[in-house]
């Protein structure tokens, strides 16, 4: 097996361990065995379970990038989003928002990532940094620099922008959350997700 592709193995059993076990509970010898090689051999592609958490973050954030770039949505680059929200239909933001949120729940790395950072953000004032900055105000500053824009193109009420994506945004994630917790509630997760983004369009489209 090539160098890169025992790494990616052992990135991806760990992250399957940590979402389900959490960080402090999986030991490198048990990701060695997930991965079916022996510890020493783990170490001559990692430092240790620090390092392969590290390579995780970076991987996965590399990968949401790239894939959210398909949708049409840069998250990380605001400037290249502003032209596709200005002259936005409600059923395109309707489609466009049902296709991240599918892809939050239901890509695999993405979700258990999300999963395991949930779990770790309780255990380490690091992670629970890193969890607040990914995926309340990376999400949170975003959307207040859309708003802005739209405000001042008119195309959105004179309010408060980052109070507009706390409305705005907050219904969404604790969606995401229910998902989470309790899939067999995905349906009626998507009918009130649209629900939200109709009303939010209604108030303070103009």
């Amino acid at each position: 097996m090539k160098k890169e592709d025992t790494k990616n193995i052992i990135l991806k059993k760990a992250l399957e361990l940590f979402s389900e076990k959490g960080y402090n509970a999986v030991s490198v010898d048990e990701i060695a065995k997930a991965v079916g090689i022996k510890a020493p051999s783990l170490y001559n592609h990692f430092s240790g379970k620090q390092a392969i958490f590290n390579a995780i973050v970076n991987a996965t954030s590399k990968q949401y990038e790239t894939d959210t770039d398909k949708i049409n949505i840069h998250v990380q680059n605001v400037k290249q989003d502003i032209s596709v929200f200005t002259e936005i239909s409600e059923e395109s933001l309707i489609n466009k928002v049902k296709e991240l949120f599918d892809y939050s729940l239901h890509n695999e790395t993405i979700s258990r990532f999300r999963k395991m950072m949930t779990i770790e953000q309780f255990r380490s004032e690091d992670l629970a940094e890193l969890y607040y900055k990914r995926y309340v105000e990376r999400i949170i500053n975003y959307h207040t620099e859309i708003f802005c824009n739209l405000i001042s193109e008119r195309k959105l009420k004179n309010e408060d922008p980052k109070t507009l994506a706390l409305m705005y945004v907050a219904p969404i994630i604790t969606l995401i959350e229910v998902c989470d917790r309790q899939p067999e509630k995905y349906n009626e997760c998507i009918e009130k997700l649209e629900k939200h983004i109709r009303l939010f369009y209604k108030t303070f489209g103009i």
